[in-house]
């Protein structure tokens, strides 16, 4: 995995509630079992018409002004299924973080074991955030767990599992951190 630090990056705002993981990726795209190529089919109901690869023009991912490495999206987001693809689709299209005022929970546990940092704001920053221009830029560190706006300066710490936090600065799942412990762990069993 990657590590990350600080992402400072222009951001794409979907302010839409209760975005499902079968809107995220739909079912009918989860025959693959690498990580690889769920990012073309990201929101493909939303992005296409029909099962062509016609995009529709208001859909903000086929909107050339709007680009960046942050995803912010409505309350509830990742809810419905536990699928896995659906950290996986939003990772492939190029995203490192998502954005929102609640996270389903099987949703953010996912994306932290797959390098996407879901980050948990109130839902009066998220509304700051949707009322900004196509141009802003937010800044997300984190090592100091906070998300801020760079016009404004204003900001907001967000929470992440301290174990979570070490996986993500570190760029490790979790055989990579438990592989990081290997003299620690050898030094123990030799004890007994």
């Amino acid at each position: 995995m990657e590590a990350i630090n600080i992402i400072k990056s222009r951001f794409v705002p979907l302010p839409v509630e209760n975005i499902d993981t079968d809107q995220i990726i739909p079912a009918r795209f989860l025959k693959a079992t690498t990580k690889e190529g769920f990012g073309k089919n990201l929101f493909r109901d939303w992005r296409y018409k029909g099962n062509n690869e016609n995009q529709l023009s208001q859909f903000v991912l086929n909107d050339e002004t709007y680009s960046g490495e942050i995803l912010v999206a409505g309350r509830n987001f990742g809810c419905g299924s536990s699928r896995e693809h659906a950290a996986w689709a939003i990772k492939d299209y190029g995203f490192k973080v998502v954005v929102s005022s609640a996270f389903a929970d099987i949703f953010q546990s996912n994306a932290l074991n797959n390098g996407l940092l879901p980050v948990t704001v109130s839902e009066v920053f998220l509304q700051k955030i949707f009322s900004l221009s196509n141009r802003s830029i937010l800044e997300v560190n984190l090592k100091e767990q906070t998300i801020s706006i760079s016009e404004t300066g204003e900001r907001e710490s967000f929470p992440i599992s301290a174990y979570k936090k070490t996986c993500m600065l570190n760029g490790y799942d979790d055989v990579d951190f438990l592989l990081n412990l290997r003299k620690e762990i050898e030094k123990f069993e030799n004890l007994n």
